[in-house]
């Protein structure tokens, strides 16, 4: 269903990524009425009920982690669900507008189901810019990571450029 995945795992693929630490953790935002309706949103959508439970679920989960630093995509849904997350572990997190979901330009408020990621949108990102400034953005997530236990908090896509940048196959089924 995700066409045009595999052209951006290629890409994603061809500049490895070797991060300064041994484990860090990688947790996507909660659910968006966007989310839900499958369409492509807004930077400012804010998490629905469902998405702030999933923000205290991953919260409660991470509880006894140790996080040390948190680094967020700028975008609320992304922010809200890590300053959740840092709550319990006394952290503000660190904005990183690296991590933040590719942005599809005049399409956003439009349906996202049959979307090919290899489409450039009108005054939107490019699949290359997209994957050139979200490895940048994880690189400098992790650059200071080498001793503190560290969290990513992104989005989807996001997740799509760290696992192959990583040598990780990732599978897909929405």
């Amino acid at each position: 269903l995700h066409r045009g995945l595999d052209d951006l795992f290629r890409m994603a693929r061809s500049t490895p990524l070797a991060p300064p630490c041994e484990r860090f953790y990688f947790i996507r935002h909660g659910e968006t009425d966007g989310n839900h309706k499958r369409i492509f949103q807004r930077a400012d959508q804010p998490l629905n009920a469902r998405g702030l439970a999933q923000a205290e679920a991953a919260s409660l989960a991470l509880a006894s982690a140790g996080l040390q630093r948190i680094v967020a995509s700028t975008m609320d849904r992304a922010w809200v669900t890590a300053q959740v997350i840092a709550r319990p572990h006394g952290l503000e997190p660190i904005p990183e507008d690296g991590l933040r979901e590719r942005w599809f330009g005049d399409l956003v408020g439009t349906p996202s189901h049959d979307h090919d990621w290899r489409d450039d949108p009108p005054n939107g990102e490019t699949l290359q810019q997209f994957v050139t400034r979200t490895q940048a953005g994880i690189a400098k997530g992790l650059m200071q990571a080498q001793q503190a236990q560290t969290a990513l908090v992104g989005h989807g896509g996001i997740l799509y450029v760290l696992a192959p940048s990583l040598g990780l196959d990732i599978e897909t089924s929405m």
